[in-house]
């Protein structure tokens, strides 16, 4: 396993901005699987049931040198993982503009696989000004909880940056008490609220805890929910439904 030497993106809609009345996000940990077949079927069914603007991915797998698969949408890549012929990492897409793109690897590695975590900052232009920023995160994992928090803050002086409507979701890996008390932390002082899911059960739980959330700021949340796909990921998709 390498270390990324790229970060591919595929940007098709930059005169595009995102609808204010309906902005639908969906995240979901794949498991590295994208390049499957059953995978991609269920992927496209759940966007038609689920009108969806933004499609957060962790664990995402893309062909070194391949396309994407979600024909007609624009996209941007963390990878955390290169290897001879895929790339890991979390991937970001919508049939909208692009205004940035920030690829961050976390400072630390995990201890078990000796591999950094990635996230990806994307700036998204609103239909009559503003800009939405989206941070797509999959946090590290296997460290002390005291790494776990100064990657929480690193992140943190990034978003305090930006003034405005904001999203913030991912698998946040906040399976013990320490680490969901960092995680309130974070949300205080950047002005986060959870989307509260129905269907909590549906969410990938590790010692009894969610790892799964979407945050937002200064945005009207319209419904949130976990969605069972009988396991093609060992993670369950999450979805909410914004205006702005």
């Amino acid at each position: 396993m390498l270390r990324p030497r790229i970060a591919p993106h595929q940007l098709i809609h930059q005169h595009q901005p995102l609808a204010r009345d309906d902005l639908g996000v969906l995240c979901w940990n794949t498991q590295k699987l994208t390049l499957n077949p059953e995978f991609r079927l269920c992927l496209a069914g759940l966007m038609q049931r689920f009108p969806t603007s933004l499609l957060l991915l962790q664990e995402a797998k893309l062909a070194l040198h391949g396309r994407w698969q979600l024909e007609g949408w624009s996209y941007a890549v963390s990878p955390n993982i290169q290897t001879p012929a895929h790339l890991f990492g979390v991937l970001t897409a919508g049939q909208c503009a692009f205004d940035e793109v920030t690829a961050l690897l976390s400072r630390t590695r995990e201890l078990r696989f000796a591999t950094h975590k990635s996230l990806i900052l994307t700036r998204h232009p609103l239909a009559g000004g503003e800009q939405l920023l989206v941070a797509n995160i999959h946090a590290i994992n296997f460290v002390h909880h005291g790494l776990f928090h100064l990657e929480m803050e690193q992140l943190k002086r990034e978003l305090l940056l930006h003034r405005g409507p904001l999203i913030v979701a991912g698998d946040f890996n906040v399976w013990s008490r320490q680490r969901r008390h960092y995680l309130a932390e974070f949300c205080r002082a950047t002005g986060l609220q959870q989307a509260v899911m129905e269907d909590p059960h549906h969410i990938k739980h590790y010692f009894r805890q969610p790892l799964d959330f979407i945050f937002y700021r200064d945005m009207r949340l319209h419904s949130a929910t976990a969605i069972n796909t009988d396991m093609v990921s060992d993670h369950n998709p999450i979805y909410a439904r914004f205006s702005v």
